[in-house]
């Protein structure tokens, strides 16, 4: 019997009006939908149309402390929560998967739990929850605190987190509701379970209130790639969001997260790395790399700095010129995996202060691909064929226009190579990531 043929997964990773640092400035481009929930539908529309997996967001809690002179020169990347427009974009689509960041510093476990198990239900099972910890002190200044708590803390947190949200999730049984009107009983109470969790971090009783989640738990996805996040990745998440800048970076990530996954008794094939990508799509080469020029040509060098020296834990960057190499720094208790990313990426191009924050402004610091739709499809096929991805997270330079490019040129070559679905295989994100629904971790235990 001949197996089906492995196709990758395809997340379209929403932000404003594009994902490049100037996206805003573009003359095709409305800064004005930067604001507009009418905006975001259509690109909902636009990515389920290309059966993609799912739309996912980001998410931060507050604006960097910096002068608000430097703040105007950029479009808000994270504009409204991020849930609540996940809620609103449910009702306009029918199959694509629907994946919100929520940090795990600071909103309560038992919040978390009632939010996802709400879009789940309201999705009829499209929710996934992008775990991260926040990892900047302008975040942690609005929620009483005067800095950010250790990398490894923050971690060790996020881990017990992990285990009380799924145990709420687990709350009822999946044929707890009874609906009986005869009887009287509208659940059998023989299948409610009490948490009663006492951990270092976390206190919560439970029960949540709702029935358990259309997909059991909602896919869980991690976008850490330190070695704090690699680990609770490989034990907990169902998805890795990472940027990798080569190919033999891709793969060695690809390879530790894969080993680390079995360390802790899961198989490689139930944890998908989906490395992020920036796509400029042209009819010829030229034309694309026209596209890319014009976007880079309208990059702020005030805002281009004040971007990499965030990424770079607010160094101070104004006491070196654009053009002098970029300096040694340590890596600090922020983003450390992104941070070491640039690091890396300077001292092995020998890129000076002014190339680097052109190539973070681009993506952030994921991969640039610049061609016509077969040389980015060649691009995404020799990642995914050498064991470097399970798929990918675009990131579209502008939108719509990038997303709707990506979708009517390199959609279709790659499901002429038979690398993509041309309809999705069920209803939930699950059965499209081709993920196992888990059972009650109390079936378990009895």
């Amino acid at each position: 019997m001949t197996l089906p043929k492995r196709q990758m997964k395809l997340g379209a990773f929403l932000q404003s009006v594009g994902h490049h640092l100037a996206a805003w400035r573009h003359p095709d481009v409305n800064p004005e939908d930067a604001t507009s929930l009418e905006h975001l539908k259509n690109l909902a529309r636009i990515a389920e149309q290309g059966k993609f997996d799912a739309i996912f967001f980001a998410d931060g809690l507050g604006w960097p402390q910096v002068p608000p002179q430097l703040l105007a020169k950029g479009a808000p990347a994270y504009y409204w929560e991020p849930l609540t427009v996940l809620s609103a974009l449910a009702q306009v689509t029918n199959n694509i998967g629907l994946i919100s960041t929520i940090s795990t510093s600071y909103l309560p476990p038992f919040h978390l739990a009632r939010l996802f198990a709400s879009l789940d239900h309201i999705s009829n099972g499209r929710a996934g929850w992008n775990l991260v910890t926040s990892g900047t002190d302008f975040e942690a200044k609005n929620f009483n605190l005067d800095t950010q708590t250790g990398h490894q803390e923050r971690y060790l947190r996020a881990r017990e987190y992990v285990d009380v949200v799924k145990g709420l999730w687990d709350s009822l049984d999946d044929d707890a509701y009874l609906f009986d009107q005869d009887s009287g009983d509208f659940f059998d109470p023989e299948k409610i379970h009490y948490l009663n969790h006492k951990g270092k971090y976390f206190s919560v009783a439970g029960p949540l209130q709702s029935a358990r989640p259309v997909q059991g738990y909602p896919v869980i996805v991690q976008a850490g790639s330190s070695e704090d996040g690699r680990h609770l990745a490989a034990e907990t998440a169902e998805i890795v969001f990472t940027a990798q800048q080569s190919l033999e970076g891709a793969q060695a990530f690809y390879q530790d997260i894969k080993q680390r996954a079995q360390a802790f008794g899961r198989t490689p094939d139930s944890i998908k790395v989906m490395p992020g990508i920036m796509p400029i799509v042209g009819k010829t080469l030229a034309e694309a790399q026209e596209k890319f020029e014009q976007l880079q040509s309208l990059i702020d060098p005030t805002i281009g700095i004040g971007l990499l020296s965030g990424f770079l834990g607010n160094i101070d960057l104004s006491k070196y010129s654009l053009d002098d190499p970029v300096p040694d720094f340590p890596v600090t208790e922020g983003w450390q995996s992104r941070q070491q990313l640039l690091i890396d990426l300077a001292r092995q191009e020998n890129l000076t202060i002014r190339q680097l924050y052109k190539r973070v402004a681009g993506a952030r610091g994921h991969k640039i691909v610049v061609g016509t739709a077969a040389q980015i499809a060649d691009e995404l096929e020799h990642w995914f064929n050498h064991s470097a991805a399970d798929g990918f997270n675009i990131l579209a330079p502008t939108f719509p226009q990038g997303l709707s490019g990506f979708v009517e040129q390199v959609i279709p070559e790659l499901q002429a190579r038979g690398l993509f679905r041309e309809e999705y295989e069920g209803n939930t994100l699950r059965e499209h990531l081709g993920l196992a629904r888990p059972r009650s971790h109390y079936h378990d235990t009895v």
